[in-house]
Formats: structure tokens, sequence, C-alpha cells
């Protein structure tokens, strides 16, 4: 079982020019105790590093283990796997590749892959790869798959359950596509443009998809829900592209600060950036953007706990395509989960504040976006 809560204090103000802090340190310790200590308990998680970033200051609370064997601590340099918080990256570097005029997102997916042209990807749009809209993609490669010829075969033959843009499947094929899509898009894998075309753009140096040797003793273990094994991510096909990056709080937190205007980025990063907040389409809980999924702000927990729910990851959903953006301020949400992690990652940009939580534990969704919104909540409640 874990110990008793205490977290520690491990970073303060980000680069950004910024506001004053509307609360002490102590007291995001306390509200941080007070939600986290309870979920970290009943879950038995090992290990838990939150960031905090409210009008331009940054917050790190960490706490427990990041390795069980030698008691090594989390710290803000610990690296978790984020699991499909991943995702989101994939659609920066795909934004990053429309400013730059390399593709379009509205381009159907066969106008880049002529291999697929004649297929359903002729109706499908590198959008829609990133929305989810794709009528009906599995949610996993095929397993008989195993080489690169083999899912050309298999994507040219597949056949849509729905129109795609009336068929929400969250797919880790869909994302993995564009993931490849963009890459090409850039001349280079996608590891390869994700390291070297926007990492460095978003002032992120300890994110990897490959941790090397001098990063690895930050790389923590995460510990299976069935056995409590010290587990890591098992490589697959799209693994890169749809839940393979790994990632400090630190840097997660400057993620979220480029999202929310708190730390510089080029102009054309920032565009890069919105585009993949512009929510096209409706599902029956939240509006679907590129992987963000959207909320009207305030938001209940209930409706975030359905929203996160298996049943919206595991079942395809019906969407409809919006006719006009959301007006009035909104509730962005993630999560990510490997064998041994679950991560999640909410903001809400009208009220300059985001919240990334980390851990070496997979535990439950609704139990992430219920203590991330009851944060939130309390934050605010007392500026």
């Amino acid at each position: 079982m874990t110990s008793p809560f205490v977290f520690t204090l491990a970073a303060a103000v980000c680069a950004a020019p910024a506001l004053a802090a509307p609360l002490s340190d102590a007291r995001i310790q306390q509200l941080g105790d007070a939600v986290f200590g309870p979920v970290m308990a009943e879950h038995d998680i090992p290990g838990m590093a939150i960031g905090i970033t409210y009008r331009g200051e940054n917050h790190v609370l960490t706490r427990g283990l990041a390795v069980r064997e030698g008691a090594q601590p989390v710290t803000a340099d610990t690296l978790f796997e984020l699991g499909s918080v991943s995702k989101l990256f994939n659609v920066a570097l795909a934004g990053l590749a429309a400013e730059r005029g390399l593709l379009s997102l509205d381009a159907a997916v066969s106008d880049l892959r002529p291999d697929l042209q004649g297929s359903a990807f002729d109706w499908i749009t590198l959008y829609d790869l990133a929305a989810h809209a794709n009528g009906g993609l599995p949610l996993q490669v095929p397993d008989a798959i195993t080489t690169e010829a083999e899912l050309s075969d298999w994507l040219a033959g597949w056949t849509t359950a729905a129109e795609p843009q009336s068929l929400r499947a969250y797919s880790n094929l869909s994302i993995g596509l564009l993931g490849r899509l963009t890459a090409e898009a850039f001349g280079r894998d996608y590891e390869t443009a994700l390291t070297e075309d926007l990492l460095p753009e978003l002032g992120l140096s300890h994110t990897y998809v490959t941790v090397p040797d001098a990063a690895m003793p930050d790389y923590a273990f995460g510990y299976a829900r069935s056995d409590d094994s010290a587990v890591r991510v098992t490589p697959g096909m799209l693994d890169a592209e749809a839940y393979g990056i790994k990632s400090s709080v630190t840097d997660m937190l400057r993620f979220l600060d480029a999202h929310l205007g708190a730390w510089p980025v080029t102009p054309e990063v920032e565009a890069a950036l919105a585009r993949t907040r512009e929510a096209r389409y409706d599902t029956a809980h939240y509006a679907q953007a590129m992987i963000w999924e959207d909320y009207a702000w305030p938001v209940t927990a209930a409706q975030l706990a359905a929203g996160n729910s298996s049943e919206m990851a595991l079942t395809p959903q019906p969407i409809t395509r919006r006719d006009t953006a959301r007006s009035g301020p909104v509730f962005l949400n993630k999560t990510g989960a490997t064998n041994g992690f679950g991560a999640y990652v909410a903001m809400v940009p009208q009220e300059e504040i985001g919240v990334v939580v980390l851990a070496n534990r997979n535990y439950p969704n609704a139990a992430r976006a219920e203590a991330t919104l009851d944060l939130i909540t309390r934050i605010l409640a007392e500026d």
C-alpha cells in the first residue's frame, strides 16, 4: 500500500510574463493533498506528478515512487508513459504541417496515398482521421498485420460501416495513419519529424518516443493493475503515433502553456495548436476536435465520466457535423493509458488554467477526470 500522502513542491514560474499568483504554493499543496490524496490511496498508485498552470504560473507537485525497487521518488523530471495523450502531439505536428503548406487537413487521405485511391479513404479527410470521424476503423491494428505492405493492403480493402462523417470510432489506426501521412509530408519518419520539427518549437527537451540512455534513470516503471508487476509499454505497429510518447510533468505543463498562450511560441506554432482545438463534430457528450474533447464550461463530473467512458472508446458512436464553432468557455480534455500508466490533461483556456496528471498506475478515467475537475473548481473558487 502507499504511504501517507504528502506532496512536494518541485517547480515554480514559467518564463513567460505572467500575472501574480492567485494562490500560494502552500495552498496549492493543500488543495492537491485534499483532492488527489484519496485517489492515490483508493487506487494504490505508487507515484504521481501533478502540474498546474494558472494565469501563467506553474506549480508541480510530486509524490510517491517512480520505481519501487530502490525507492526512487517521483520528481519533476520523472518520465511517465502518456498513452493516448501522445495523440495530442500527433495532431499538433499535423497542424504545423498544414501551417507550413505541406498538406491540407481537408484533403482526402487518398490524395496523399495513391495506393488508397478508389477505397473508403477517398471520402475520409486528414481532419477526420484526427477526429475519429472514420466510419468505423478498429481501435487497434489487426493482429494479423505485421508489415507495412500488409497494412496498406488491409486499408485499401477496408470498407466503412457507415458514412465516415456520421460515425465516430476511436482508433489508434486512424490517428496512426495521420501521423504517417504527416511525417511523409515532412520528408521524415514520424519519430524524427516529431523530435526535430515539433518538440524544439515547443521548447520540450524531456519528451521522447525512444528514451535515450542518458534519460533512462528518469524513466518510471508502471505497475500493472492485474498483478502489480513492474511494466513498460510494449512496442507495436503505429505505437509512436498513437500511444508511445514518454514525458515529464514539466514538459507537459509547457505544452499546456503553449496552448494557453503562457509560453512563447512562434505565430506558426500558435496557429497550428489552435487548429487542433477547433471542433467540427458533435458526439452525445462533447464536441470532437483534433483529439481534444470539448465540453461547454462549466461541466459536471457526470458529464466527464460519460464522455471518458469505455463505451466512447470501444464502441462506434454517432456524430453530427457542427455548423458553427462553440461560443463561450470550454473545458478541453484527453485521457491516456498503457498497461502500467495513467495520464490525463485538461484545460479551460478562458480561465487560463490547465492541469496535467501523470501516474504509474492505470486507474479509471472517471477518477482522473473527477479529481482534476475538483481541483480546477477549487482553485477558481479561491481566486
